[in-house]
């Protein structure tokens, strides 16, 4: 069984203790570190799976910044809420978070979105869906030039090795386009959790042709 090496960002430290217990009952995850910022867990050096981010920090940190710097490690996000804060939630979708849990969620259900993150899928419960309704900047977003050359070459059949020698990056890029894709379109109620899906999506946009 694979183990997942996870963070924790919230600036309560009840509630990191609480969030590491919880995770911690599960057999395929480890809670290698926890931090109340941004800053504390990247000096750390971990290398994870995935960090779960409580989206309202009290060191006057933004959404954007946060969740930006976290991904430039080549590390998911999970966006860790509270309470109910669309905006902060649409701000963080902007910036590439893979999805949301609520912190009062049973950790069956905690555990199961960072399964899901972390296998490169989105966790779009009802707090995502509806943080981005309305978002009509975000869900009418096309995908960037890169994006649409990873989505174009992978839902043609290539694998995610071919892809990178083709575009010449590295493995670990194209696992990440691809995961933002997936959120992207996941975000427009046009979900694509398998290459299967993926390739009827591309059909859709015009990235490949139809076999």
């Amino acid at each position: 069984m694979r183990e997942l090496r996870l963070g924790v960002i919230d600036d309560h430290p009840a509630l990191l203790l609480g969030a590491r217990a919880a995770l911690e009952t599960q057999p395929d995850m480890h809670v290698v570190v926890t931090a109340s910022n941004v800053d504390s867990l990247l000096a750390h050096g971990a290398a994870l799976d995935i960090v779960l981010l409580d989206l309202l920090l009290g060191d006057g940190s933004s959404v954007t910044d946060n969740v930006t710097r976290l991904r430039e490690t080549g590390v998911p996000v999970l966006a860790y809420s509270g309470s109910d804060q669309p905006a902060l939630l649409r701000e963080a979708a902007r910036a590439g978070a893979s999805g949301v849990v609520r912190k009062t969620e049973p950790p069956e259900a905690i555990a199961l979105a960072v399964r899901t993150v972390a296998d490169g899928g989105v966790a779009a419960g009802a707090d995502w869906a509806a943080a981005l309704e309305d978002d009509h900047r975000f869900v009418s977003a096309r995908l960037s030039a890169r994006e649409r050359e990873v989505l174009g070459l992978y839902a043609a059949g290539e694998t995610a090795e071919r892809v990178a020698a083709a575009l010449f990056v590295s493995r670990e890029t194209v696992v990440d386009h691809i995961r933002r894709i997936r959120a992207k379109y996941a975000a427009a109620d046009r979900p694509a959790p398998t290459k299967v899906d993926l390739y009827r999506r591309a059909v859709e946009d015009g990235l490949v042709d139809e076999r």
